[in-house]
């Protein structure tokens, strides 16, 4: 399983945006998200952590 990037709750915002779905989950605005946080967001979304690492970049 691929490692997680830290990153912000703002950062993941954008990455969502870009997938272009209509399932937004509820994302808090921490200056660092937890692993598990990031994990279960990526989980509730229906994207796999490698889809979502894409949409990261």
């Amino acid at each position: 399983m691929p490692t997680l990037p830290n990153l912000s709750g703002r950062e993941v915002a954008k990455a969502f945006g870009r997938d272009g779905s209509m399932v937004t989950p509820s994302i808090p605005d921490h200056k660092e998200l937890a692993k598990g946080t990031l994990r279960s967001l990526i989980r509730s979304s229906g994207l796999t952590v490698e889809a979502f690492l894409e949409l990261a970049k």
